[in-house]
């Protein structure tokens, strides 16, 4: 017995600790991979783009001692607009809390829904996947795990529940991208096709991915409510959500006061011009903090706190989050080693060439997997277009796979692993959001992403095997 309680069971290291292991690596990296570098020419919209046949080798700027101890500095500047983006959101829904309008709120839902909750997983996961894959917005999800964590909480089920409908419809709904204009628009506009061409592979894509992460979240959400001590991977971390949302169905609800209903209409108000401004404005994280900002005061005062309460309630905030602020900063890092070194374009290049010797039948799921690859270090989807794609189309007449079919590589390749690699800016910060570590969240998601990945690898097969144009 002795010696069984002194063998520890392998516990994954502190992600401040991986991800600076993933800095080192790549800094190590710079010293044997040869520079390189593509000339980069306008693209569609203006954007700079690659031009696939510029690749050149260039002198070699290996990163030393003194540049490595700047790059965790420089990657909280370079990520800086997610990083005070989670900052400014976790002090807004603290005034939101701190005013009590959240706690009546999820009461009453949580009366409303106690006996078929497990119906609100489905629907929200749905809405959320159709949103993403009309306007390409998975970041959404940052507004979407504060909304309704205080709700499953309440229901019986945990963090990584609010966190999974929030981040993987989402981005089932990013990857089959039906009429997504950041992947798929972009891409195709990149390689020379009809935007928004293919539709209907898409679809089937989407109608049969979003079940299979819908099942994935039923299933582990199911275990929770039975069990939560036993089952769930953040009962810990759980423990004070769980005492502040808790539903109590034998105590008469509260009801709120004149200025809290007053308040609360201003949020919703607040909330109708967030989706206005992302929908046709184009906003992102820099108005939206600035619209937090705002909504946070004037709800606050609006409710009935007074100027030193919001200041307090928004510190509160983000003390909540600081950690996640960090990380968001030290997985930037990794990109911005890469970046001195040089040698981001002598790895997109290389994975290409690879590419490029595979047999035909196997053409398209190579460009899958290195756009997988490609994905840890260009984690935009934009940005992941712009420099591969001018690459892979021209490679995919050369091995004999369709331009269409490069488009659903690109997809596939990029999309799931949107929420699986810490160096995906967005991804870290909602993970903060909902109080969920990444070494918690691989444990959950990881099975996910293996079968979506096999999904579409079959679907890219199958393309193949069809010669699918669209």
């Amino acid at each position: 017995m002795a010696k069984t309680e002194k063998k520890k069971k392998f516990q994954m290291p502190h992600i401040y600790v991986i991800l600076f292991l993933f800095s080192a690596l790549a800094a190590i990296a710079t010293y044997f991979v040869p520079a390189g570098e593509f000339e980069r020419v306008p693209g569609p919209d203006g954007r700079e783009t690659v031009d696939p046949n510029s690749f050149t080798q260039i002198e070699s700027t290996p990163v030393g001692i003194t540049d490595f101890l700047t790059v965790i500095p420089r990657g909280l500047i370079d990520a800086g607009e997610v990083v005070f983006f989670t900052f400014i959101i976790g002090g807004m829904f603290m005034v939101l809390r701190t005013t009590g309008i959240i706690e009546i709120v999820v009461d009453r839902l949580a009366n409303k829904f106690s006996k078929r909750s497990i119906f609100l997983i489905p629907i929200l996961t749905t809405v959320f996947a159709v949103i993403a894959t009309l306007i390409g917005t998975p970041e959404l999800a940052l507004v979407y795990i504060p909304v309704i964590m205080p709700l499953m909480i309440a229901l019986g089920y945990d963090s990584i529940v609010a966190a999974s409908v929030s981040l993987v419809g989402p981005v089932i709904g990013f990857t089959a991208g039906v009429l997504n204009p950041i992947n798929v628009g972009l891409s195709q506009q990149i390689v020379g096709l009809p935007v928004f061409s293919g539709i209907e592979l898409r679809l089937v894509l989407f109608v049969i991915a979003l079940p299979v992460g819908i099942f994935f979240i039923m299933r582990y959400a199911k275990k929770v409510q039975q069990d939560p001590i036993k089952n769930s991977l953040v009962y810990e971390e759980d423990m004070e959500k769980r005492e502040l949302y808790k539903h109590k169905d034998n105590i008469e609800m509260r009801t709120m006061n004149t200025r809290q209903k007053f308040g609360t209409v201003a949020a919703l108000l607040f909330a109708l011009v967030l989706v206005y401004g992302v929908l046709n404005e184009g906003w992102f994280m820099v108005e939206m903090a600035g619209l937090f900002i705002f909504m946070g005061i004037v709800v606050g005062l609006i409710s009935g706190l007074n100027a030193t309460e919001i200041s307090e309630a928004f510190t509160k905030g983000f003390r909540e989050v600081l950690m996640g602020a960090i990380i968001i900063g030290l997985a930037r890092s990794v990109a911005v080693v890469l970046e001195d070194g040089r040698i981001m374009d002598t790895i997109v290049n290389a994975l290409g060439s690879v590419v490029g010797e595979m047999p035909s039948v196997l053409g398209a799921v190579g460009m899958f997997l290195a756009q997988l690859t490609i994905n840890f270090i260009i984690p935009s989807g934009s940005g992941q277009a712009l420099v591969t794609m001018p690459i892979m189309g021209p490679l995919a007449d050369i091995i004999g796979v369709t331009r269409q079919t490069a488009v659903l590589a690109f997809q596939v390749g990029d999309g799931f692993a949107h929420i699986l690699f810490p160096t995906s800016g967005y991804f870290m910060a909602a993970l903060v959001i909902a109080g969920v570590s990444w070494q918690k969240w691989i444990r959950f998601y990881l099975p996910v992403f293996l079968v979506l990945s096999g999904i579409g690898i079959v679907m890219l097969i199958f393309a193949q095997l069809v010669q699918w144009t669209g």
